[in-house]
């Protein structure tokens, strides 16, 4: 491609809507000077949603608009506080990182491209604005796995490394570096609004929220604009609510742990993003806590529900003076069942089914969860054991249920409860038409991916990056999460 060619990721619909909203949300920040600029990830997949052809992309071409940022898009930090592992913190905003612009996909949906990595801003509280390029390489597994697993996420589009050497307390140093773009629906915070209360602004915190129901949640505008939208207004906050409780959901079926949902990394879309110290359990813990300086387990695994209602029910401080508080309860009320009915639902997939009587699909649920606890097996690999050992005859009490083998009971006890699970699993087959029985083998699939990347998984494709700089490994793994299948 000749270096005169027009780079296409500054010819995209970009619409500065964020922008538009003032100076008061935000800092003009500049882009740091890296010594050098290589492209280890872009993700063309994203492209796709940009309606641009990845073959009419080159890698310069990324390296200009997300290695050195040249393009026309202004470089914004946002501003937001949050709570902390509970403590109210106002010295927040974007310290290694700003939004360099918001785009318009061939959905006709607004994205943005946030930073990590690219420098110092008025935020960075001393940091040096660095990301560690092992730090990029994790996120980069994390949403593509998330992503595969159906979990609503923001999407690393590219990681460059930058030629310099950092010093961290949790990794080997020197380190290499890294910087990275995100590709979200949004950069908004639980913490945007908090900031606006905090600092005693409703005008800007009424501003914000029209901005986001028109642009996130335009089902709701059809009752007007302007102070007198109480119904819209509550009718937000439900509906945040609800897709919070989804996403909660999504991240326990998947077995996932943020391990930091402060409510700056709680994102006003319910969308995840923001994957620091996270970690796909291994064994089923509920306990399991992936940071290891959450000391108290805060954000540990069985926490991360109570966490998110948590959190919603803090944001209502921030929005009392926009939405009728009363309301705001209500609306948290429906948060548990919510959680409950996605959750549950999201399982029976795992488990291969579309649907089950109530009483049936809760019992096979929570059994599953007991077996998972007492067994030695790992859950992602119960979930692809049954993925492939599964036979249609299992519903007539025929055929070989190998799956007993993967769960490996090392007691009377644990055989007793794998046996229970077997007959129970097996009955939940027995109304099924051979058809149906089909569709489970297909969901099972669908549902469970070959390969989830666990601690060792992550650790097996850093190593090569850090001995040899042979990131084979882990462009193989991405490409067997994206097309789900096994390990050759």
């Amino acid at each position: 491609m000749d270096a005169r060619t027009p780079n296409p990721l500054f010819h995209l619909d970009y619409d500065p809507a964020l922008e538009a909203l003032g100076d008061e949300f935000y800092d003009p920040v500049n882009a740091a000077t890296f010594p050098q600029t290589t492209l280890r990830w872009r993700n063309d997949a994203v492209l796709q949603k940009l309606g641009i052809d990845a073959k009419n992309v080159s890698d310069r071409q990324f390296i200009e608009a997300f290695g050195r940022f040249s393009g026309p898009q202004p470089c914004l930090a946002l501003r937001y506080h949050g709570y902390q592992f509970g403590e109210y913190n106002p010295r927040l905003g974007d310290g290694r990182g700003f939004l360099c612009g918001q785009v318009r996909g061939s959905d006709g949906e607004l994205y943005d491209f946030g930073t990590k990595g690219s420098g110092q801003t008025p935020y960075s509280r001393g940091g040096d604005g660095r990301l560690t390029l092992k730090g990029g390489v994790r996120e980069v597994i994390a949403s593509e796995t998330l992503h595969a697993m159906g979990v609503r996420t923001s999407r690393c589009l590219s990681v460059i490394e930058t030629g310099e050497s950092l010093w961290r307390g949790d990794e080997p140093s020197p380190t290499r570096s890294a910087v990275m773009v995100r590709f979200s629906r949004s950069h908004i915070r639980f913490g945007t609004f908090e900031r606006l209360h905090h600092i005693h602004r409703p005008d800007l915190a009424r501003q914000l929220l029209d901005h986001v129901i028109e642009t996130y949640y335009p089902e709701l505008t059809g009752a007007g604009e302007g102070q007198g939208n109480s119904d819209r207004d509550s009718s937000f906050y439900l509906a945040l609510v609800e897709r919070t409780a989804e996403l909660a959901a999504q991240w326990m079926a998947a077995g996932f742990c943020h391990a930091v949902l402060n409510t700056d990394n709680m994102s006003i879309t319910g969308e995840s993003f923001d994957y620091g110290p996270y970690a796909f359990m291994a064994k089923y813990d509920p306990k399991f806590t992936a940071a290891y300086f959450d000391y108290w387990g805060r954000y540990r695994y069985a926490n991360q529900p109570s966490i998110c209602r948590l959190n919603l029910e803090v944001l209502q401080k921030s929005l009392a003076e926009l939405i009728p508080p009363g309301d705001m309860e209500v609306a948290l009320a429906q948060f548990d069942s919510h959680y409950q009915a996605h959750y549950r639902q999201l399982m029976l997939r795992k488990l291969g089914f579309g649907t089950l009587p109530l009483p049936t699909a809760a019992h096979l649920v929570r059994l599953t969860l007991q077996v998972l606890e007492a067994s030695p097996v790992e859950y992602a690999d119960f979930f692809k054991g049954l993925r492939e050992s599964y036979q249609p005859a299992w519903g007539d009490g025929d055929g070989d249920m190998a799956i007993a083998t993967v769960l490996a009971p090392q007691d009377d006890e644990q055989t007793a409860l794998v046996e229970q699970w077997q007959t129970e699993y097996v009955a939940a087959h027995k109304s099924l038409s051979v058809e149906e029985r089909e569709a489970v083998a297909a969901r099972l699939k669908m549902n469970n991916l070959a390969i989830v990347p666990t601690r060792p998984v992550i650790e097996a494709v850093w190593e090569p990056i850090t001995t040899d700089d042979n990131w084979e490994p882990l462009y193989t793994l991405l490409t067997q999460i994206a097309t789900n299948s096994p390990a050759q």
